[in-house]
């Protein structure tokens, strides 16, 4: 059997089926670049098979390590209420399991360098970078750490990338909407305004981005990082660092 620990990938699930199409091709892409490491997906809703029972195959096959990494951009509601409630109720059920939560996705300069493959894909040139406004549109939440840490992102991303101006803005919960965020940039000056959604797969939220960008006539829109190489590689970084982590409490729990 191998050692490593089992890769749960948790995703929020939606009605749209593209997007646990989307989920299904970003994993695969996982598997392809780590060959021999298991890599599991669980949904939290809309789509099967939910976390629960995905955990309880794993341990009815005699799995004992999982590592649960959330397919998440920000650490909002989902990764610090909605995952750890559902990991602790499995726990509880299946002692025989050790299951350790990773880190959320973002930020991260990976992410940063999806969005900007997004963007070429799209049409936009390297050099139109000085000449261009990005509005870095998410979809949006209610916990303020989240919606700091989407213009802490926008800041950076200007400052390393050479934009003319990044601005964050929200699908939900939270503003501006895309469209205030396009019709910004243009009253600021930027001779062309690009859209960079923030969100790994299509539905429902996105599709509000994308109709926010026609309405004010963006230049440019990208498509959802879907499961774009950087991504992958990002999936597998978090989940080495959990990894590490657990090795590092375990041999500390040996000589405490």
């Amino acid at each position: 059997m191998d050692a490593r620990p089992t890769l749960l990938v948790i995703a929020h699930g939606s009605r749209d089926p593209r997007h646990a199409a989307t989920v299904s091709a970003l994993c695969a892409r996982v598997r392809a670049l780590r060959p021999g490491l298991r890599v599991e997906v669980g949904y939290l809703d809309f789509n099967a098979p939910r976390v629960p029972r995905v955990l309880e195959r794993l341990s009815s096959e005699g799995i004992r390590d999982v590592v649960a990494l959330p397919l998440l951009l920000t650490r909002a509601f989902h990764a610090k209420s909605d995952i750890p409630a559902v990991l602790r109720e499995a726990a509880a059920r299946l002692p025989l399991l050790t299951v350790r939560q990773a880190e959320v996705l973002g930020p991260s300069t990976l992410l940063t360098a999806a969005l900007e493959r997004r963007l070429e894909e799209a049409g936009l040139r390297p050099g139109d970078r000085r000449s261009t406004g990005v509005v870095l549109a998410s979809a949006g939440s209610s916990d303020p750490e989240a919606i700091a840490v989407i213009a802490e992102i926008a800041r950076e991303w200007r400052r390393t990338a050479g934009w003319c101006a990044v601005r964050p803005a929200f699908a939900s919960a939270s503003l501006p909407r895309t469209a205030d965020a396009v019709r910004a940039l243009r009253a600021e000056g930027a001779h062309r305004v690009a859209v960079a959604p923030y969100v790994i797969a299509p539905g429902f939220l996105p599709d509000r981005i994308a109709a926010g960008a026609r309405e004010a006539r963006a230049d440019i829109l990208a498509p959802v990082l879907g499961p774009a190489p950087e991504l992958a590689r990002l999936l597998l970084r978090r989940y080495d660092r959990s990894v590490v982590a657990g090795a590092r409490g375990q041999a500390a729990a040996l000589t405490a």
